[in-house]
């Protein structure tokens, strides 16, 4: 299995991350019954296993000296990334598909703002327009949402846009930490959340078979074909490959289960995918003169 991946090309792979990811919106709303909490520990349960699966697969007897390895940065950057996948269920339980695929790709504007706090990298002035439109879009989105279901669901939407930038962060300053084993930190995190909050975690075999789909296939899949394919290509194609997700999860969502979004955030939306795209036609640029 590992063999055929590396032969793969780098964007290929990452695109097909990027499209198994889409799927997350749709198959948390065709839950029945579940609560949120349940729906995140199954969803991380069965994460878990595919992910260990895939680290005795590729590391074999030297599994845990690699888990190890990895050690404090491995540690936090796992605790963070668990946030992010614990607040990615909760929004889309409490707001719509489109809205919290939108906000994820702001993701590229934390990680400029960041980047400037914490690594003193210099902000462009093709990024300082990049992240005046992505606020633009939010305030357009958010405005049309004003129940408060809604609104709840795109502030917690926020922790995977920002804790997505943390991550990239710690493997910026710490480039020998393996993404892998900080994956199955994250996910026993995010399940650990999932059993706190939850009263009971047993429940329905359709919903069970619906957390199989969400662990094994969707962030299970989607994530390791992601971490392998970004070895391999520009960080800037990765996040413009990325742009794949935002516009197959809403996609998805109408199609199978009939969830229109409301125009304003059809144009939020298109607004931060446009600061997104000014964000890497920017690190492309850079990427060509450095070569």
């Amino acid at each position: 299995m590992m063999s055929l991946l590396s032969k793969l090309p780098g964007s290929l792979l990452v695109f097909l991350g990027a499209c198994s990811l889409s799927f997350g919106g749709l198959i948390v709303k065709s839950f029945e019954g579940s609560t949120l909490w349940q729906i995140l520990f199954w969803r991380q349960f069965f994460f878990i296993i595919i992910v260990s699966f895939f680290l005795v697969v590729t590391y074999k007897k030297d599994i845990f000296k690699a888990i190890y390895k990895s050690g404090l940065p491995g540690l936090v950057g796992g605790i963070v990334l668990g946030c992010g996948f614990s607040g990615y269920v909760f929004a889309m339980y409490n707001t719509t598909v489109a809205n919290t695929n939108f906000i994820i790709q702001t993701q590229a504007v934390f990680l400029a703002i960041f980047g400037y706090v914490f690594l003193k990298e210099k902000i462009s002035k093709i990024t300082f327009v990049s992240i005046i439109l992505a606020i633009l879009g939010l305030i357009i989105m958010l405005g049309s949402s004003l129940s408060p279901g809604q609104m709840s669901g795109n502030i917690v939407a926020f922790t995977m846009p920002i804790t997505f930038a943390v991550l990239i962060l710690i493997v910026r300053k710490y480039p020998h930490v393996d993404m892998v084993p900080l994956q199955l930190v994250a996910g026993i995190v995010a399940m650990f959340i999932g059993y706190l909050f939850s009263v009971k975690i047993s429940i329905s075999t359709h919903d069970i078979f619906l957390a199989f789909l969400a662990g094994f296939f969707q962030i299970g899949l989607g994530f390791i074909f992601i971490t392998i394919g970004a070895r391999k290509t520009l960080s800037a194609m990765v996040g413009i490959i990325m742009l794949t997700e935002a516009v197959l999860g809403p996609f998805w969502a109408w199609l199978f289960i009939n969830e229109n979004p409301p125009f304003f955030v059809l144009i939020g939306g298109a607004i931060i995918i446009s600061a997104v795209f000014l964000q890497f036609y920017s690190l492309l640029t850079k990427e060509k003169k450095h070569n």
